[in-house]
Formats: C-alpha cells, sequence, structure tokens
C-alpha cells in the first residue's frame, strides 16, 4: 500500500533578534547617545567657564530645571558631576554654589600642577618622535597668532598643555591635570587683566618650546617649571 506523506506544515517565520541579544525578548530602550544629566552638566560647565554663573553664586535648581524643561533629578545628577570636578560646592541645607576660588585653592593646584607638568614636559623631550613634536610647534604657533586676543590665547593654551601631556601618556595625570585646570578657568580672569602676562607667557613657551626641540629634558623640566611660578603670580586674586 503506498502511504502519502502529509503535506509539511509551513514554517513558522522566526521575528528578527531584538536589540536586547540572543533572547529576543522585546526592544531595547534606545537612550540618547549622551545622558540627560551629561547634557545638564555641561551647560551648566559653559554657564560657569562664562561667568553667567559667577563665583560664589547660589544655583537655583527649581529656575534650572524650569529653563532646561526636566526633572530636578538629572539637574541633581550633573550637579554631582560638577562638584566632584571642583566647579560646584555642595552645602548641607543650603544647596549648591559655584565655587569660589581662594588664595589657597590658586596656590595648591598650581602647586599640583608644576609638579605634574614638569615631569611630563621631561618625558616629551626624552620621549616624543619628531611627528609629535610637529604638533606641539602647530599650537605654538596658534599661540603666537593669537597673542593680542586674551580667549584664544587662554584656549591655544589650554591645547597645547593637553596635547603634550597626552604625548606624554599617563591617563593618571592627564585626568588630574583636567581636574584642576577645570578650576583654574574659575579665575582665568584675573590673570587676564594684568598687563604684559599674554606676552611674557608667549616667551616662556617659546623657550619651552626651543627645549623641547634641542631634546634638553632638564632645561624644558626647569623652564616648565617657571612658566608655572609666573603663571600662579599672575592669577594671585587682588
Amino acid at each position: 500500500m503506498n502511504l502519502i506523506a502529509p503535506p509539511t506544515p509551513p514554517a513558522t517565520p522566526v521575528a528578527p533578534r531584538s536589540a536586547t541579544g540572543a533572547s529576543g525578548t522585546g526592544d531595547r530602550l534606545q537612550l540618547p547617545s549622551t545622558a540627560l544629566y551629561q547634557q545638564v552638566a555641561e551647560r551648566l560647565r559653559s554657564k560657569i567657564m562664562s561667568h553667567t554663573l559667577a563665583p560664589g553664586s547660589w544655583i537655583d535648581e527649581q529656575a534650572l530645571a524650569a529653563e532646561y524643561g526636566t526633572s530636578r533629578t538629572p539637574l541633581r545628577e550633573a550637579l554631582k558631576v560638577l562638584a566632584a570636578e571642583g566647579l560646584v560646592t555642595m552645602k548641607l541645607r543650603r544647596g549648591a554654589y559655584v565655587t569660589e576660588v581662594s588664595q589657597r585653592d590658586l596656590s595648591e593646584v598650581f602647586h599640583l600642577l608644576s609638579l605634574l607638568e614638569c615631569d611630563a614636559v621631561r618625558v616629551v623631550a626624552e620621549q616624543a618622535t619628531d611627528a609629535q613634536l610637529a604638533e606641539l610647534s602647530a599650537l605654538h604657533g596658534m599661540l603666537e597668532e593669537s597673542v593680542t586676543h586674551a580667549d584664544a590665547f587662554f584656549a591655544a593654551n589650554e591645547r597645547f598643555h593637553m596635547r603634550l601631556l597626552e604625548i606624554a601618556d599617563n591617563r593618571w595625570r592627564n585626568q588630574l591635570v583636567a581636574d584642576m585646570r577645570q578650576v583654574m578657568k574659575l579665575n582665568r580672569h584675573h590673570s587676564l587683566l594684568k598687563e604684559g602676562r599674554l606676552a611674557a607667557s608667549l616667551q616662556e613657551h617659546r623657550d619651552i618650546m626651543a627645549a623641547l626641540k634641542a631634546r634638553d629634558a632638564e632645561r624644558a623640566k626647569r623652564l616648565m617649571q617657571l612658566h608655572m611660578a609666573q603663571g600662579k603670580e599672575a592669577a594671585t586674586l587682588p
């Protein structure tokens, strides 16, 4: 007797895998590339650096939450980030305030910056490639071009110093310096007002750059130490 096989049932369609991975149990929540609290932190950081929020001023969380169209939760998380950077001071039962930089703060920050950056410039003089030194030379050229424009000069100065640190290649040192330079920016307007400081700083950079090109590590270190000492003096609060 001939047996006729029953028809093969149609294959059950396989749902495409969700973004959650192999389980395919549901659609994954698509978060923005930058978390909301980080966006809020960046806006607040900009207000602080531009002195729209002046040193010592109280941060009105309710008003800012309304301005940014968000709840107070991401705002408070943003304030924690800025407090960790030293830009905001949290006071018990009083709220958050823009950090005021004291003379002691400046002295301590410049002392540590000098230790870290003097070590970095020594490493760069000894180990940087010719291409890396050419990068630093190009950044120095931006300083030369912006010496009559204080804000542009400070931006170029920071790029030079941070690139020097990147070339020295110690991520822990880089993070420490980046955090301390944030605090320095709170007081930068004082140093901008010192007559002749930009021209003097430029000459100090010329000397450092010359020592780097000569691969003279000890001279580069001494010159960076002088540069930081002069910067500290210029930033002294009136």
